[in-house]
């Protein structure tokens, strides 16, 4: 057969999936993606639960039944937006300076990734992500048959120079990062570390960056945005789930013209719209008389429970990173080790397996809740399971 031929066939077989180029490793039979969830185990009874990332329901507003929407004559699908919440959009993004000409709606920020990925996308490509990074984001790009090159990060989030070797490395098509409150890591964008990312993401200007900024206004610092660099490829999501209500699955992206379309062309063919009822529902509450005054003591109360488990564990020798949103990762070598250890004194923490793609072993706390005056005892118990599981290995 000539060559040609036989490019043509690899080429076909890529686009339907069944096969995967590697770079320097050859082509090989794409696996079957995988459907599973790296769903975490039910809470023993009588343990109080610090791994399920949650807010404290304390600072969640009551949600409001929405007004009665008419049914009307015309089809949503040509008026998907209320425009009352698309201007209460527009200046949450341009509040932080992130450009905001283009607006839609998702239902919830996964909703939103998995829209984006998959139009953007085919099975085999490559997207470069974070590391340790959000599990449900790792399974669902692993069940869309793509391929994931991990990025370390650190308190200020992805690491400049290993993305730098993520995107030379070929095959990486879109990068996935938080720019403040990184699950698990905490981590939080610098200007410079903004910049820095910057100039590695303008040396693959073809690419599409997906900034997911799902903690926003109680991520407890300021906004680093990556959006604001003039990218020609770009888009930023934001959801309410952890500070309206955790049942509220809705979510609202800004985003380059290009990516708008696409969003909206594939939502149009699916769900068509998100729910006028939903959308009435966030307008409400987003206008109603205390949600700002319950956000504002949300991020404060979130910032003084992270920092006083950290400055708890420091004292005891402990390192941890928490420095943004409502979790605290520790490293440890032997995860199960510490939660078996935790759940001893009654503490039920997340093992830090299913956040992992090559990183190093640690724990995620979630600290939404736990008040000040408990993290010393946390603390204390976590000290002595350490010295229990250093003995195990002898030093």
């Amino acid at each position: 057969m000539s060559p040609g031929t036989v490019a043509t066939a690899y080429k076909e077989l890529r686009r339907r999936g069944i096969v995967v180029t590697r770079g320097r490793g050859g082509t090989v039979v794409a696996s079957a993606p995988s459907v599973a969830s790296r769903r975490p185990p039910r809470v023993p009874e009588g343990l109080r639960d610090l791994a399920g990332g949650n807010p404290d329901p304390a600072f969640l507003p009551d949600l409001l039944p929405p007004m009665r929407v008419a049914p009307g004559a015309s089809s949503h699908r040509s008026n998907p937006r209320l425009p009352e919440l698309e201007a209460l959009v527009r200046t949450w993004f341009a509040a932080d300076g992130v450009p905001a000409e283009q607006v839609t709606f998702a239902h919830g920020a996964l909703d939103c990734m998995a829209r984006l990925l998959s139009v953007e996308l085919r099975p085999g490509d490559a997207v470069a992500m974070e590391d340790p990074g959000y599990h449900h984001l790792l399974d669902l790009v692993q069940a869309l048959g793509l391929r994931m090159v991990p990025v370390p990060v650190d308190d200020a989030g992805i690491r400049p120079q290993e993305l730098r070797a993520a995107l030379a490395g070929g095959g990486v098509r879109t990068v996935i990062c938080s720019p403040r409150a990184q699950n698990p890591y905490g981590g939080s964008f610098t200007a410079q570390r903004r910049d820095e990312l910057l100039a590695v993401l303008r040396e693959s200007p073809e690419g599409l960056l997906i900034e997911n900024d799902h903690a926003a206004d109680i991520a407890g610092t300021p906004l680093h945005s990556l959006t604001t660099g003039g990218l020609s490829r770009w888009v930023q999501i934001r959801t309410v789930t952890k500070y309206l209500g955790t049942d509220l699955r809705w979510a609202a992206l800004t985003c380059d013209p290009t990516t708008l379309a696409r969003h909206d062309g594939r939502l149009l063919l699916t769900s068509g719209w998100v729910s006028h009822v939903l959308q009435d529902t966030a307008v409400r509450l987003l206008n109603a008389f205390g949600t700002r005054t319950l956000v504002d003591d949300a991020r404060r109360a979130y910032a003084e429970r992270r920092a006083a488990l950290l400055g708890e564990l420091e004292l005891r020798g402990i390192p941890a990173h928490g420095m943004s949103g409502l979790n605290v990762r520790v490293p440890e070598r032997d995860e199960s080790a510490v939660v078996n250890g935790l759940r001893s004194y009654g503490w039920w923490v997340a093992a830090g397996t299913r956040f992992r793609i090559a990183s190093a072993p640690g724990v995620r706390i979630t600290t939404a809740g736990l008040e000040p005056a408990d993290a010393a005892r946390l603390a204390e118990n976590f000290a002595a399971v350490v010295v229990e599981s250093e003995a195990t290995y002898g030093g």
